[in-house]
């Protein structure tokens, strides 16, 4: 803080940049903060690129409101932030790349802003670090310029967290509480349940401390991210306790599920792992998962020595929510679904590492200096083999989509057309056409429906490789495909075979 008042009210330790005289600490700890954004956006058009095609749950979010093709169905769990974020490109443009580069960007711009906030909480090499830990994962790297969800809730976060902090400490700081209500309100437009989830520590301060003001902000800026979606649960499912209902059916039923282990599985680059088997993959590949946990808790003892535990007890209680329903509850993984988790325990983890690496202790502190650049090298070493993987094996995936895309274009299945059976959604975006199945998690029609659009419309159904068409498909003209059959209904033209 520029005018030195807020560091003994939140207990800045020596060395953060607020001791500094005038804006010369807060000017190079913004210089350091910007460094490890930009390479954060870097890294991402690099290493995942901004050609990799849009992922099966980017072409349902970006589908919402697209130049490209018509809305997907739309699943009660999802909600509307993510169609609402691209918007600005999608449109009135079919370019992934340039919707790369913008989420890109925007993902560099949102860490910065969310560590900012955390100027005077912690030192600025500690921002820095934890947000270049953060930064180099492969899970936020690949998810950093997807059109996902769980990265907006992991920065909306970090934002609550430190404003609430913020607030508390000094009630006249009139930003705090429109930055909580801005960071609550980012999570609930993006998934109104981890946003609950997440906010349930921040609620706890708030009522046992009795502050006003930032309750009806965190309050206010939950409502205003989940209006649309409550909204929704009324007009399209019959209220919100079907709309819940719903999405725990569609999510496999939510109840006693411990999924650790799931999770662990996917740490590999399983972008989704349902159903998630197999072996555990080797402790290389794991083992910062453990990392990070023990970092942290670490973190807790360093701030508790230094009689600061609060914002970091916050950072821990807050990221334990977020991870509790995927971890416990839900029955399979997804290595986005604990990108908030991972967010708030970089803090405290980068304290930590900080603590062990410059603590006095003679001789000590260059063979702890040793161990930790050691460790992190490796680290950055298996991050960057498995998103190097992931992204090779998810590239061939939508590679592939392109070419069954290309191909029903070739044999007459051009807008309007609707697709239907095995991978219709993903597909479907890509060729331009509507989506449709009469069972499943994507249910939206029925079998006679796509019968009688066929009478007007170009309609295909996929279906695997040699596999049997769906049962409303059966005598229609099939045409094999490298990833995926196509049968063809009867041209709409003259009720005569498609070619």
């Amino acid at each position: 803080m520029a005018n030195g008042t807020h560091a003994p009210l939140l207990g800045a330790r020596r060395g953060t940049t607020a001791a500094l005289p005038g804006g010369l600490g807060r000017t190079r700890g913004d210089r350091l903060l910007l460094a490890v954004a930009a390479a954060y956006v870097l890294a991402q058009l690099l290493l995942v690129g901004p050609r990799l095609g849009l992922g099966w749950d980017e072409t349902v979010y970006v589908s919402q409101i697209s130049a490209q093709a018509p809305p997907a169905f739309f699943s009660a769990p999802r909600a509307r932030g993510v169609s609402l974020l691209t918007a600005p490109v999608t449109s009135w443009s079919t370019s992934t790349p340039l919707l790369r580069v913008y989420l890109a960007l925007l993902s560099g711009t949102g860490l910065y802003l969310a560590l900012r906030i955390w100027r005077g909480l912690f030192p600025t090499r500690v921002l820095a670090v934890a947000g270049a830990l953060y930064a180099t994962l492969w899970v936020t790297l690949f998810y950093g310029p997807s059109a996902m969800p769980n990265q907006w809730v992991a920065l909306g976060a970090l934002v609550c967290a430190g404003c609430l902090l913020r607030a508390r400490a000094d009630p006249a700081d009139r930003a705090a509480p429109w930055g909580l209500a801005a960071g609550a309100a980012l999570m609930a437009w993006m998934r109104p349940t981890d946003a609950v989830w997440v906010s349930l520590p921040l609620l706890a301060v708030l009522v046992t401390t009795r502050r006003a003001r930032p309750a009806a902000a965190l309050l206010g800026g939950l409502a205003t991210g989940g209006a649309a979606w409550i909204a929704e649960a009324y007009t399209s499912y019959g209220g919100l306790g079907a709309r819940l209902a719903e999405a725990s059916r569609v999510q496999g039923g939510l109840g006693w599920n411990p999924a650790v282990d799931d999770q662990l599985r996917a740490l590999i680059g399983r972008t989704l792992c349902r159903p998630c088997s197999g072996a555990l993959p080797a402790p290389l590949i794991t083992g910062w998962w453990f990392a990070l946990a023990l970092l942290a808790l670490t973190g807790l003892a360093v701030a508790v020595r230094a009689r600061r535990p609060g914002p970091t007890l916050l950072l821990l209680a807050c990221a334990t929510t977020s991870a509790v329903p995927y971890l416990l509850f839900i029955g399979y993984a997804a290595p986005r679904f604990l990108l908030p988790a991972y967010a708030l325990l970089a803090l405290p983890a980068a304290d930590a590492l900080i603590r062990l690496v410059t603590a006095p202790g003679g001789g000590l502190r260059p063979a702890a200096a040793t161990v930790a650049a050691l460790g992190l090298t490796v680290h950055l070493a298996v991050q960057y083999v498995v998103l190097d993987r992931t992204v090779d094996r998810t590239a061939a995936d939508r590679r592939e989509w392109t070419r069954t895309a290309a191909l029903l274009h070739r044999v007459g299945v051009r807008p309007p057309c609707l697709l239907t059976g095995t991978e219709a959604i993903p597909v479907a975006f890509y060729a331009g056409c509507s989506s449709a199945n009469p069972r499943g998690n994507n249910a939206n029609t029925t079998a006679e429906g796509i019968r009688r659009a066929a009478r007007t419309t170009p309609v295909a159904a996929l279906s695997r490789p040699g596999g049997p068409p769906p049962p409303y498909a059966r005598g229609w003209t099939r045409v094999p495909a490298a990833g995926l059959d196509l049968h063809l209904a009867p041209r709409p033209a003259d009720g005569g075979e498609a070619p």
